[in-house]
Protein backbone atom coordinates (compact mmCIF):
# COMPACT_ATOMS: atom_id res chain seq x y z
CA UNK A 1 0.00 0.00 0.00
CA UNK A 2 1.58 3.35 -0.66
CA UNK A 3 1.96 5.77 2.20
CA UNK A 4 0.20 9.37 0.78
CA UNK A 5 0.70 10.96 4.45
CA UNK A 6 2.70 14.28 3.87
CA UNK A 7 6.53 14.10 4.98
CA UNK A 8 6.99 15.73 8.09
CA UNK A 9 9.56 18.06 7.45
CA UNK A 10 12.64 18.60 10.18
CA UNK A 11 13.53 21.80 11.43
CA UNK A 12 15.89 23.60 13.58
CA UNK A 13 15.24 26.58 15.75
CA UNK A 14 17.67 29.52 16.09
CA UNK A 15 17.56 32.45 17.94
CA UNK A 16 19.98 34.98 19.93
CA UNK A 17 20.12 35.71 23.98
CA UNK A 18 20.35 39.97 23.95
CA UNK A 19 21.09 42.46 26.63
CA UNK A 20 17.15 43.06 25.80
CA UNK A 21 16.05 39.76 25.08
CA UNK A 22 17.65 37.26 28.40
CA UNK A 23 17.98 33.50 28.06
CA UNK A 24 14.74 32.92 29.67
CA UNK A 25 12.93 35.05 27.63
CA UNK A 26 14.11 33.49 24.45
CA UNK A 27 13.30 30.00 25.60
CA UNK A 28 9.61 30.88 26.06
CA UNK A 29 9.98 32.32 22.34
CA UNK A 30 11.37 29.55 21.41
CA UNK A 31 8.67 27.62 22.96
CA UNK A 32 6.19 29.53 21.06
CA UNK A 33 8.33 28.91 17.82
CA UNK A 34 8.32 25.37 18.35
CA UNK A 35 4.39 25.53 18.43
CA UNK A 36 4.20 27.31 15.54
CA UNK A 37 6.34 24.59 13.59
CA UNK A 38 4.40 21.72 15.10
CA UNK A 39 1.33 24.19 14.10
CA UNK A 40 2.66 24.13 10.39
CA UNK A 41 3.18 20.56 10.28
CA UNK A 42 7.08 20.09 10.85
CA UNK A 43 8.93 18.94 14.01
CA UNK A 44 12.15 20.68 15.79
CA UNK A 45 14.80 18.53 16.00
CA UNK A 46 17.53 20.89 18.02
CA UNK A 47 17.33 23.99 19.27
CA UNK A 48 20.52 26.72 18.37
CA UNK A 49 21.25 29.32 21.16
CA UNK A 50 24.11 32.22 20.82
CA UNK A 51 24.74 34.71 23.09
CA UNK A 52 25.22 38.54 21.23
CA UNK A 53 24.95 42.15 21.72
CA UNK A 54 23.76 41.82 18.70
CA UNK A 55 22.77 40.40 15.81
CA UNK A 56 25.36 39.59 12.60
CA UNK A 57 24.27 41.53 10.37
CA UNK A 58 25.29 38.94 7.72
CA UNK A 59 24.32 35.59 8.69
CA UNK A 60 21.99 36.51 11.81
CA UNK A 61 24.63 34.53 13.98
CA UNK A 62 28.74 34.09 14.52
CA UNK A 63 30.41 32.40 12.22
CA UNK A 64 31.70 29.93 14.96
CA UNK A 65 27.68 28.89 15.84
CA UNK A 66 26.65 29.31 11.83
CA UNK A 67 29.68 26.20 11.32
CA UNK A 68 27.80 24.42 14.29
CA UNK A 69 24.28 24.40 12.74
CA UNK A 70 25.82 23.57 9.03
CA UNK A 71 27.06 20.77 10.77
CA UNK A 72 23.92 19.52 12.90
CA UNK A 73 21.56 20.33 9.88
CA UNK A 74 23.86 17.92 7.20
CA UNK A 75 24.25 15.03 9.61
CA UNK A 76 20.71 14.90 10.69
CA UNK A 77 19.13 16.42 7.18
CA UNK A 78 17.03 18.34 8.38
CA UNK A 79 14.97 20.75 6.01
CA UNK A 80 14.66 23.75 6.83
CA UNK A 81 16.42 26.49 9.55
CA UNK A 82 14.15 28.77 11.16
CA UNK A 83 14.90 31.77 12.87
CA UNK A 84 13.25 33.61 16.05
CA UNK A 85 13.44 37.15 14.60
CA UNK A 86 12.61 38.82 11.01
CA UNK A 87 15.76 38.42 8.91
CA UNK A 88 16.22 40.98 6.28
CA UNK A 89 16.89 40.31 2.46
CA UNK A 90 20.91 40.42 2.78
CA UNK A 91 20.77 37.81 5.66
CA UNK A 92 18.66 35.75 3.61
CA UNK A 93 20.60 35.25 0.72
CA UNK A 94 23.87 34.76 2.63
CA UNK A 95 22.19 32.09 4.53
CA UNK A 96 20.65 30.37 2.19
CA UNK A 97 24.29 30.34 0.46
CA UNK A 98 25.64 28.68 3.22
CA UNK A 99 22.54 26.02 3.75
CA UNK A 100 22.55 24.73 -0.26
CA UNK A 101 19.14 23.28 -0.53
CA UNK A 102 17.69 23.56 3.03
CA UNK A 103 14.98 26.22 3.65
CA UNK A 104 15.41 29.72 5.25
CA UNK A 105 12.42 31.04 7.08
CA UNK A 106 12.11 33.24 10.20
CA UNK A 107 9.12 33.60 12.76
CA UNK A 108 7.74 36.05 10.18
CA UNK A 109 7.17 33.71 7.11
CA UNK A 110 6.73 30.74 8.90
CA UNK A 111 3.69 32.88 10.45
CA UNK A 112 2.63 33.56 6.92
CA UNK A 113 2.63 30.39 5.97
CA UNK A 114 0.27 29.03 9.04
CA UNK A 115 -2.23 31.54 8.31
CA UNK A 116 -2.02 30.69 3.99
CA UNK A 117 -2.72 27.27 5.32
CA UNK A 118 -5.89 27.96 7.35
CA UNK A 119 -7.50 30.91 5.38
CA UNK A 120 -10.87 29.76 3.86
CA UNK A 121 -12.86 32.51 2.62
CA UNK A 122 -12.09 34.38 0.13
CA UNK A 123 -11.81 37.30 2.38
CA UNK A 124 -9.12 35.84 4.61
CA UNK A 125 -7.33 34.40 1.55
CA UNK A 126 -7.00 37.91 -0.14
CA UNK A 127 -5.34 39.54 3.45
CA UNK A 128 -2.96 36.56 3.28
CA UNK A 129 -2.02 36.73 0.02
CA UNK A 130 -1.64 40.84 0.44
CA UNK A 131 0.76 40.33 3.43
CA UNK A 132 2.82 37.53 2.06
CA UNK A 133 3.59 40.00 -1.33
CA UNK A 134 4.04 42.82 1.17
CA UNK A 135 6.41 40.71 3.14
CA UNK A 136 7.96 39.15 -0.26
CA UNK A 137 8.40 42.45 -2.52
CA UNK A 138 12.05 43.39 -0.81
CA UNK A 139 13.38 39.95 -1.41
CA UNK A 140 11.80 39.18 -4.57
CA UNK A 141 15.51 38.38 -5.92
CA UNK A 142 15.81 35.40 -3.34
CA UNK A 143 13.02 34.13 -3.46
CA UNK A 144 13.07 33.81 -7.64
CA UNK A 145 16.52 31.90 -6.67
CA UNK A 146 14.70 30.36 -4.08
CA UNK A 147 11.46 28.87 -5.68
CA UNK A 148 14.10 27.67 -8.75
CA UNK A 149 15.20 24.66 -6.26
CA UNK A 150 12.62 24.59 -3.55
CA UNK A 151 8.71 24.32 -4.36
CA UNK A 152 6.62 22.94 -1.99
CA UNK A 153 6.15 22.60 2.06
CA UNK A 154 6.57 24.99 4.78
CA UNK A 155 7.18 28.53 3.94
CA UNK A 156 6.76 27.90 0.37
CA UNK A 157 2.68 28.34 0.48
CA UNK A 158 0.59 31.36 -0.72
CA UNK A 159 1.14 33.43 -3.65
CA UNK A 160 3.34 31.18 -5.83
CA UNK A 161 6.07 31.43 -8.42
CA UNK A 162 3.57 32.82 -10.93
CA UNK A 163 3.03 36.03 -9.48
CA UNK A 164 7.24 36.77 -8.81
CA UNK A 165 8.94 35.35 -11.56
CA UNK A 166 8.99 38.88 -13.92
CA UNK A 167 9.50 42.07 -12.16
CA UNK A 168 8.89 44.26 -9.02
CA UNK A 169 6.34 45.98 -10.92
CA UNK A 170 3.83 43.10 -11.35
CA UNK A 171 4.23 42.61 -8.06
CA UNK A 172 3.42 46.01 -6.99
CA UNK A 173 0.25 45.84 -9.69
CA UNK A 174 -0.52 42.85 -7.57
CA UNK A 175 -0.63 44.12 -4.92
CA UNK A 176 -2.69 47.36 -5.61
CA UNK A 177 -5.19 44.80 -6.88
CA UNK A 178 -5.84 43.32 -3.28
CA UNK A 179 -5.97 46.04 -1.72
CA UNK A 180 -8.76 46.94 -3.95
CA UNK A 181 -10.78 44.12 -3.69
CA UNK A 182 -10.11 44.09 -0.07
CA UNK A 183 -11.61 47.96 -0.33
CA UNK A 184 -14.52 45.93 -2.05
CA UNK A 185 -15.17 42.99 0.09
CA UNK A 186 -14.42 45.66 3.47
CA UNK A 187 -17.84 47.95 1.90
CA UNK A 188 -19.51 44.64 1.34
CA UNK A 189 -18.51 43.43 5.26
CA UNK A 190 -19.32 47.17 6.61
CA UNK A 191 -22.89 47.10 4.94
CA UNK A 192 -23.81 43.54 6.74
CA UNK A 193 -22.32 45.07 10.03
CA UNK A 194 -24.69 47.83 9.30
CA UNK A 195 -27.28 45.95 8.36
CA UNK A 196 -27.49 44.28 11.96
CA UNK A 197 -28.73 47.04 13.61
CA UNK A 198 -28.21 47.99 16.95
CA UNK A 199 -28.13 44.95 18.96
CA UNK A 200 -25.10 44.76 21.64
CA UNK A 201 -22.12 43.46 20.50
CA UNK A 202 -19.69 41.30 22.25
CA UNK A 203 -16.07 40.14 20.78
CA UNK A 204 -14.09 37.29 21.90
CA UNK A 205 -9.89 38.80 21.78
CA UNK A 206 -6.93 37.31 23.14
CA UNK A 207 -3.70 35.40 22.65
CA UNK A 208 -3.72 32.39 19.93
CA UNK A 209 -4.96 29.14 21.60
CA UNK A 210 -6.37 30.35 24.78
CA UNK A 211 -9.61 28.66 23.94
CA UNK A 212 -11.89 31.73 22.46
CA UNK A 213 -13.05 29.35 19.69
CA UNK A 214 -14.28 26.53 22.75
CA UNK A 215 -15.88 29.41 24.10
CA UNK A 216 -17.90 30.47 21.27
CA UNK A 217 -19.15 26.97 20.82
CA UNK A 218 -20.53 26.68 24.36
CA UNK A 219 -22.22 30.08 24.38
CA UNK A 220 -23.58 30.59 21.20
CA UNK A 221 -24.08 26.92 20.37
CA UNK A 222 -22.00 26.94 17.16
CA UNK A 223 -19.68 24.90 15.74
CA UNK A 224 -16.39 26.61 15.01
CA UNK A 225 -13.42 24.98 14.71
CA UNK A 226 -11.31 24.54 17.64
CA UNK A 227 -8.44 22.88 18.30
CA UNK A 228 -4.81 22.67 19.70
CA UNK A 229 -2.91 24.73 17.06
CA UNK A 230 -2.26 28.32 17.04
CA UNK A 231 -4.40 30.84 14.61
CA UNK A 232 -7.09 27.54 14.44
CA UNK A 233 -9.80 30.64 13.58
CA UNK A 234 -8.59 33.06 11.07
CA UNK A 235 -12.25 33.88 9.85
CA UNK A 236 -14.41 36.02 12.14
CA UNK A 237 -17.37 34.27 13.20
CA UNK A 238 -20.45 36.26 14.52
CA UNK A 239 -23.49 34.59 16.05
CA UNK A 240 -26.80 36.14 17.61
CA UNK A 241 -26.98 34.86 21.04
CA UNK A 242 -29.70 34.99 23.77
CA UNK A 243 -28.63 34.82 27.17
CA UNK A 244 -32.06 35.03 29.18
CA UNK A 245 -34.32 37.18 27.43
CA UNK A 246 -31.57 39.31 26.29
CA UNK A 247 -30.08 39.09 22.28
CA UNK A 248 -26.75 40.29 21.44
CA UNK A 249 -24.25 39.75 18.95
CA UNK A 250 -20.96 37.23 20.03
CA UNK A 251 -18.13 37.28 17.39
CA UNK A 252 -15.00 35.06 17.48
CA UNK A 253 -11.60 36.88 15.88
CA UNK A 254 -8.03 35.85 14.96
CA UNK A 255 -5.51 35.41 17.94
CA UNK A 256 -3.28 37.85 18.73
CA UNK A 257 0.98 36.67 19.22
CA UNK A 258 3.87 38.33 19.99
CA UNK A 259 5.82 39.85 17.21
CA UNK A 260 3.37 39.38 15.04
CA UNK A 261 4.25 40.81 11.41
CA UNK A 262 3.25 43.89 10.50
CA UNK A 263 2.21 43.16 7.14
CA UNK A 264 -0.51 40.90 9.03
CA UNK A 265 -1.74 43.37 11.40
CA UNK A 266 -2.25 45.66 8.63
CA UNK A 267 -3.83 43.41 6.16
CA UNK A 268 -6.47 42.20 8.63
CA UNK A 269 -7.66 45.48 9.83
CA UNK A 270 -11.08 44.87 8.12
CA UNK A 271 -11.13 41.58 10.27
CA UNK A 272 -10.84 43.35 13.57
CA UNK A 273 -13.23 45.88 12.46
CA UNK A 274 -15.37 43.46 14.66
CA UNK A 275 -13.19 44.45 17.68
CA UNK A 276 -13.05 47.81 17.34
CA UNK A 277 -17.03 48.31 16.56
CA UNK A 278 -17.67 46.04 19.24
CA UNK A 279 -19.36 47.31 22.53
CA UNK A 280 -18.29 44.92 25.09
CA UNK A 281 -14.86 42.61 24.31
CA UNK A 282 -14.45 39.23 26.20
CA UNK A 283 -10.62 39.10 27.03
CA UNK A 284 -9.84 35.46 26.91
CA UNK A 285 -6.68 34.11 28.87
CA UNK A 286 -5.10 30.96 29.40
CA UNK A 287 -4.63 30.84 33.22
CA UNK A 288 -2.32 28.00 32.93
CA UNK A 289 -0.04 29.49 30.66
CA UNK A 290 3.06 29.92 32.74
CA UNK A 291 3.38 33.58 30.54
CA UNK A 292 0.20 34.32 30.57
CA UNK A 293 0.94 37.75 31.86
CA UNK A 294 3.19 38.55 28.63
CA UNK A 295 0.03 37.34 26.56
CA UNK A 296 -2.34 39.75 28.45
CA UNK A 297 0.43 42.49 27.60
CA UNK A 298 0.50 41.68 23.82
CA UNK A 299 -3.15 41.73 23.20
CA UNK A 300 -3.76 45.15 24.72
CA UNK A 301 -0.51 46.59 23.25
CA UNK A 302 -2.24 44.87 19.76
CA UNK A 303 -6.03 46.10 21.02
CA UNK A 304 -3.80 49.87 21.42
CA UNK A 305 -2.58 49.12 17.71
CA UNK A 306 -5.75 49.38 16.37
CA UNK A 307 -7.88 51.55 18.22
CA UNK A 308 -10.22 49.45 20.82
CA UNK A 309 -8.29 50.19 24.03
CA UNK A 310 -11.59 52.39 24.82
CA UNK A 311 -14.34 49.31 25.38
CA UNK A 312 -15.88 47.91 27.92
CA UNK A 313 -13.52 44.90 29.08
CA UNK A 314 -14.36 41.55 30.74
CA UNK A 315 -11.19 38.82 31.54
CA UNK A 316 -12.01 35.59 31.02
CA UNK A 317 -9.27 33.35 32.89
CA UNK A 318 -10.31 30.09 31.04
CA UNK A 319 -8.61 26.61 31.73
CA UNK A 320 -8.47 26.97 35.26
CA UNK A 321 -8.72 22.96 35.05
CA UNK A 322 -5.71 22.17 33.60
CA UNK A 323 -4.20 24.99 36.63
CA UNK A 324 -5.50 22.91 39.00
CA UNK A 325 -4.65 19.92 37.75
CA UNK A 326 -1.05 21.54 37.71
CA UNK A 327 1.65 21.97 40.80
CA UNK A 328 1.53 24.80 42.11
CA UNK A 329 2.54 27.97 40.27
CA UNK A 330 6.16 28.63 41.29
CA UNK A 331 7.94 32.31 41.33
CA UNK A 332 10.95 33.09 42.59
CA UNK A 333 11.15 36.33 44.76
CA UNK A 334 13.76 37.61 46.42
CA UNK A 335 15.22 34.46 46.56
CA UNK A 336 12.84 32.45 48.32
CA UNK A 337 10.57 30.05 46.33
CA UNK A 338 6.85 31.33 46.51
CA UNK A 339 3.82 29.36 45.64
CA UNK A 340 0.33 30.61 44.47
CA UNK A 341 -2.54 29.15 44.35
CA UNK A 342 -5.67 29.38 42.04
CA UNK A 343 -7.57 31.11 45.26
CA UNK A 344 -4.63 33.63 45.68
CA UNK A 345 -4.35 34.24 41.94
CA UNK A 346 -8.25 35.07 42.08
CA UNK A 347 -7.52 37.62 44.53
CA UNK A 348 -5.15 39.37 43.10
CA UNK A 349 -6.48 39.63 39.92
CA UNK A 350 -9.40 41.10 41.36
CA UNK A 351 -7.92 43.61 43.78
CA UNK A 352 -5.83 44.76 40.60
CA UNK A 353 -7.70 44.70 37.74
CA UNK A 354 -10.35 47.56 37.40
CA UNK A 355 -11.44 45.28 35.22
CA UNK A 356 -14.22 42.83 35.82
CA UNK A 357 -12.62 39.10 35.92
CA UNK A 358 -13.98 35.48 35.87
CA UNK A 359 -12.34 31.71 35.98
CA UNK A 360 -13.71 29.50 34.28
CA UNK A 361 -13.05 25.84 32.23
CA UNK A 362 -14.78 25.80 28.76
CA UNK A 363 -13.77 22.48 28.56
CA UNK A 364 -15.10 21.15 31.73
CA UNK A 365 -18.11 23.67 31.19
CA UNK A 366 -16.75 25.29 34.68
CA UNK A 367 -17.97 28.18 36.14
CA UNK A 368 -20.04 29.20 32.79
CA UNK A 369 -23.76 30.58 34.56
CA UNK A 370 -21.61 32.94 36.77
CA UNK A 371 -19.71 33.53 33.16
CA UNK A 372 -22.94 33.97 31.79
CA UNK A 373 -24.53 36.20 33.90
CA UNK A 374 -21.90 38.76 34.11
CA UNK A 375 -22.01 39.15 30.23
CA UNK A 376 -26.23 39.70 31.07
CA UNK A 377 -25.26 42.28 33.10
CA UNK A 378 -23.04 44.18 31.23
CA UNK A 379 -25.20 43.95 27.87
CA UNK A 380 -28.02 44.81 29.63
CA UNK A 381 -26.55 47.66 31.23
CA UNK A 382 -25.66 49.05 27.22
CA UNK A 383 -29.11 47.90 26.34
CA UNK A 384 -31.27 50.24 28.79
CA UNK A 385 -29.21 53.28 27.52
CA UNK A 386 -29.80 52.31 23.72
CA UNK A 387 -33.75 51.10 24.29
CA UNK A 388 -34.78 53.23 27.11
CA UNK A 389 -38.46 51.91 26.05
CA UNK A 390 -37.44 48.25 26.25
CA UNK A 391 -36.76 48.21 29.85
CA UNK A 392 -39.56 45.99 30.92
CA UNK A 393 -37.13 42.97 29.50
CA UNK A 394 -35.09 43.00 32.60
Amino acid sequence: MINTAPKVEKAVLVGLILPQQPEVKLNEYLDELEFLVLTAGGETMKRFVQRMDKPNGATFVGSGKLEDIKAYVKHMEVDMVVFDDELSPSQIRNLEKEFENVKILDRTTLILDIFAARAQTAHAKTQVELAQLQYLLPRLTRMWTHLERQKGGIGMRGPGESQIESDRRVIKDKISLLKEKLRNIDKVMHTQRKSRGELVRVALVGYTNVGKSTIMNLISKSEVLAENKLFATLDTTVRKVTIGNLPFLLSDTVGFIRKLPTQLVESFKSTLDEVREADILLHVVDVSHPQFEDHILVVKNTLKDINALDKEIILVFNKVDAYENADLQEFELEGETQKSTLEELKKSWIAKENTPCVFISAKNKENIEEFKQLIYEKCAAIHKIRYPYNNFLY
